[in-house]
């Protein structure tokens, strides 16, 4: 594998062989058997033992009396979501706090993470905001059947019966729209704001690229947000009983 990053070669060093060894029980060969973990992977494994390390951090030190600064960025977390969740899906949001929790700190942290040396942020591979997308397209759907049972599907039929023929596959394609609004949205801000960092960073190394990083900064955390406040209105459609 060409340019990996050193968390991907450790990770490689380590692991190759029982990776291999997994990619070929499920009738899979790998194009690089010394190095089949990207650095995609390898990044989104960091975020992953990140955030399992905060929320055990955050877990071990709840304390009421004195809260840590663990607990108070938790706190300010939990309140973003559930004040955002409440207004937009309403009555029943705590049900998804957890859900939407973790895919706000995973966006929001694998764009940011690009603008660290030696590091990339794996929402620049169009991989992981597909595999983000579907995620959500499962899980509203998931709980818009819990919600409404066989009385869900009305939501795909228009609000005249006459017209439901018709409604029907547009409704659906609009759905599968949303997967890739959502994929397309986060996959190429992100990219071209890593492109133009790395392009701006090779020609003036000092001073013009501070900007860039700042304008990475803002992108980074609007597009986590943007796709944050779409999975909460998504949620709030499919969940809603008004179909």
């Amino acid at each position: 594998m060409l340019n990996q990053l050193f968390v991907t070669k450790a990770l490689n060093q380590v692991f190759a062989a029982p990776v291999d060894a997994l990619l070929r029980a499920v009738h899979v060969t790998p194009a690089n058997p010394a190095a089949p973990i990207n650095n995609t992977f390898a990044m989104e494994l960091l975020i992953f033992v990140v955030l399992v390390g905060y929320f055990l951090a955050v877990r071990l030190s709840l304390n009421v009396e004195k809260p840590g600064s663990f607990q108070h960025l938790a706190e300010l977390t939990d309140e973003f979501v559930d004040d955002q969740s409440s207004q937009i899906i309403g009555h029943g949001h705590e049900r998804f706090a957890s859900f939407l929790t973790a895919l706000v700190l995973f966006i929001l942290l694998s764009n940011l993470l690009g603008l660290v040396p030696g590091f990339e942020s794996p929402t620049a591979d169009v991989v992981v905001p597909l595999g983000l997308a579907i995620t959500v397209f499962l899980y509203y759907h998931y709980h818009g059947i819990r919600v409404n049972g066989f009385g869900y599907i009305k939501q795909f039929l228009g609000p005249v019966w006459w017209i439901s023929w018709l409604m029907l596959p547009i409704e659906i394609i609009s759905h599968f729209a949303r997967v890739l609004s959502l994929t397309v949205r986060l996959y190429a801000n992100m990219f071209a704001g890593d492109l133009l960092t790395l392009a701006f960073f090779s020609l003036i190394p000092v001073g013009i690229p501070l900007v860039f990083l700042g304008l990475h900064l803002g992108v980074a955390v609007i597009q986590a947000y943007v796709f944050f406040l779409l999975a909460c209105i998504y949620l709030s459609m499919a969940v809603s009983h008004d179909h």
